[in-house]
């Protein structure tokens, strides 16, 4: 076995992505105040070909120099959007009849590996949304409150909770899986 060198990887230049097909996904971050979660979501959003990442709140934008770190310029490829108040990101979404998700602990989520069964009915048209919160105090109970149903990671260590952009990473793959992006 030999590693691959990044040209016979042949990935896609920034100008193909943007006319492929996307994931019917987009990511949401709600005052998510680390830069490099930021940029390590733009780049696993480019990864799983995301539609658009939505940025809430106190959470930063690009150009920056500490996003593009860990982005690796993922945030030139995803298109984006800034939204000064998370709800009206949610609001924006739902008028579009997208269905958004937080990702959240909280009575009644969904369980990860249940994905897939639960939005098997919803069609190939569904789009959907995914909320991810703060380091610290998670997606507001405000922004909560106005989702369709929450998802949630199961752990089985002593930690309540997951860094944000590695929950992400996790959250994007099991849509990329759910949706048939991958086999």
């Amino acid at each position: 076995m030999r590693k691959l060198k990044t040209i016979e990887m042949h990935r896609l230049s920034v100008e193909e992505f943007k006319e492929a097909p996307k994931l019917q996904l987009t990511v949401v971050l709600d005052d998510v105040r680390s830069l490099y979660n930021v940029g390590a979501v733009f780049r696993s959003a480019d990864a799983f070909r995301i539609r658009a990442v939505y940025l809430c709140g106190i959470t930063a934008t690009p150009p920056n120099a500490e996003i593009h770190k860990t982005a690796l310029g993922g945030e030139d490829s995803v298109d984006w959007r800034y939204f000064e108040r998370t709800e009206d990101a949610v609001e924006a979404l739902k008028k579009d009849k997208v269905k958004v998700w937080a990702v959240e602990q909280v009575e009644h989520s969904t369980k990860l590996q249940r994905l897939e069964q639960t939005i098997a009915g919803d069609g190939a048209n569904a789009t959907y949304a995914v909320i991810f919160g703060n380091e610290v105090k998670g997606v507001k109970q405000s922004v909560v409150d106005l989702c369709d149903g929450s998802l949630e990671i199961p752990q089985f260590g002593t930690k309540h909770s997951l860094n944000v952009s590695t929950t992400a990473g996790i959250v994007m793959w099991e849509f990329a899986k759910a949706l048939k992006l991958v086999e």
